[in-house]
Formats: structure tokens, sequence, C-alpha cells
């Protein structure tokens, strides 16, 4: 059982945890959580390489994090999760700059977006939010087998409970779209990918988790509108506990603590949130993980049709 639960900070769930000699790697790391997860794991001595789209964002983002932690050992790697060429490149260059991969935080992502495209015409929540990861996780696959920790964190939600994946019409080519359907696909997809991979690599001592970090405030919401936010409330508040925002250490808290926790060595193939492994819930609004979302046969086609639509494929 966790010690650590819905109020910790990054700072506080990495106390007493060394990360010297540990490589991190971290998708979305020039703002929000990433950039806060990024910043806690530096300070515990990890060599941290922070991915995202803009340069000098990242840049500034380091910046930041030297002003606080002058000793921070920080990388930086541009990559776009909406371009399968782009993250073959930018894989590539990191196949070539990097050792190893000892955690992997596929921590990017984008929410409630109008109905846009990826460049390879993917739905853009679905296409970014998993796809893109999927990609990108399969291309750095020699660097994490050459790991010591070998943990992959994949952000969710619980946005997860607003749908299960589509596999007849996941790019919303023959129904209406709706941001928040879609977000959901992409957010239960993060989930079964983790189930997806626990399956497949835990025999190698590679093991996945996904996290859902909790209710904050960061530029991920930059396309909802008032209404769509007084509707997302409408669903995630109960009227007995009502809603409180984390703030960016208390959301990226469980990132960490799943990354690094002892209690999770060999356990992976789980979603957290709190700091702790939820329990599998079909009913609840304010937490636990659906039972659609661990299902094997569900991710085993996901991962059949990811493989399908990226070309990206795994060892063995």
């Amino acid at each position: 059982m966790s010690e650590f639960g819905w109020s910790n900070t990054t700072d506080e769930v990495l106390t007493g945890i060394d990360l010297s000699g540990r490589t991190v790697f971290i998708t979305g790391a020039n703002s929000g959580l990433g950039r806060e997860t990024a910043r806690a794991m530096a300070s515990r001595g990890a060599h941290v390489i922070m991915a995202g789209r803009d340069q000098a964002k990242l840049d500034e983002a380091v910046a930041a994090i030297q002003a606080e932690h002058p000793k921070a050992q920080l990388d930086t790697i541009t990559v776009d999760l909406g371009s399968l060429e782009n993250i073959r490149a930018a894989t590539s260059r990191a196949r070539q700059r990097f050792q190893k991969i000892d955690l992997l935080i596929n921590n990017a992502g984008v929410m409630a977006t109008p109905f846009l495209h990826t460049a390879d015409g993917f739905e853009m929540q679905y296409g970014t939010n998993h796809l893109g990861h999927f990609a990108l996780t399969g291309e750095l696959f020699p660097l994490i087998e050459r790991g010591h920790l070998k943990r992959i964190v994949n952000l969710s939600s619980r946005g997860h409970h607003f749908a299960p994946v589509d596999f007849e019409d996941p790019h919303f080519e023959r129904r209406a779209y709706d941001p928040w359907t879609s977000y959901g696909h992409s957010k239960t997809a993060n989930v079964l990918f983790t189930v997806g991979l626990e399956a497949r690599f835990a025999v190698l001592g590679i093991h996945a988790y996904a996290v859902h970090p909790g209710g904050i405030q960061t530029n991920l919401g930059r396309h909802m509108t008032p209404e769509m936010m007084e509707a997302l409330m409408a669903r995630v508040t109960s009227k007995d506990t009502g809603f409180q925002w984390k703030t960016i250490p208390q959301g990226a808290a469980t990132s960490c603590w799943a990354a690094t926790a002892p209690e999770l060595e060999g356990k992976g193939g789980v979603y957290c949130e709190d700091c702790h492994v939820a329990e599998v819930d079909d009913e609840s609004s304010t937490g636990g993980v659906r039972s659609y979302a661990l299902n094997p046969s569900f991710a085993d086609r996901l991962w059949k049709l990811s493989e399908e639509l990226t070309g990206v494929q795994y060892p063995g």
C-alpha cells in the first residue's frame, strides 16, 4: 500500500530516491506536468532528456530548472508526435546521442481539440496521445532495453471514463465528431497500450504504468471554451465530494511515483491515480479504472491496429 495520496508532491514522493546515473526521457517536457517531472527527477540526480515540439520553449524550461538546480543534467530533443516522419527522425537522433533510457515518461498530450488531423491523417487526439507515443516508444525500444530501471509511464486520464476505444471508426470518418468522446478514446488507448506493453515485455523486465495525474489547470485545456469546461466539470464532479484542482507538483507526483516506487517493482500493466494503483470501477465518476481499459483482448486488438497504422514493429 502506498504511503502517499492525493495531496503529495513530486519532491515528497521522490524523497530518498537516488536517480544518479539514470536517464529519463520525458515528452511534453517544456511546460506543465512534464516540466515539473523533469525538474523533480533532475533534482534527484537523473540525466533528463526533455522532448517537445518547440526548441525555444524547451530552452526556456531548461533555464528555469537550472536556475533552481544548477547541477541539473538536462538535454533536449525536438519531436512532433503528430508526424510519424518527424518521430522517426527524432528517435534516430536519440539513438545516436544517448546510450540508454531507464525511464520513459510519455507525458505529452492534447485535449478536446476541434476536429483536426495529424500529418498522417489520424484524428488529432487519438493520433497524438496514443499513436504518436506508440510509435515513439517502439522506435526508442533499443535504448529502453539497455536501461536498468526499465519503466514506461503513460499519462492517461480519468477522461478514459468518457469512452472506450472505437475500433471500427477511430478517426470519426463515419460519425459526428465529439471532442470528449475522442479524448476518451485516446485516454483509454493509453491504458490499453500499457496493458499491451506489460503483456509483451514484462519477461524482459520492462514494466508499464498508466497514470491519471488529477485535475490540473495547465495549457492542456487551451482548446476549451467556458461551456466545455462547465460540461467537463459536470461529468467529473461528485455531488458528495465536489472537485478540487491539484497544483502542478501534486499532479506530476503520480508520474514520479509510478516511475520510481519500489512497491511497484515487477507489477506493471496497472492504472495509477493519487499515488496508488486504482481499483477497477465501472460506475464511479470520481475515481477508479474502467474494466474495458484493462481488457487484454482489447489491448491486443489496439496493438495490432497501432502497428498497422504506424508501421512500427516492436521487437519479438
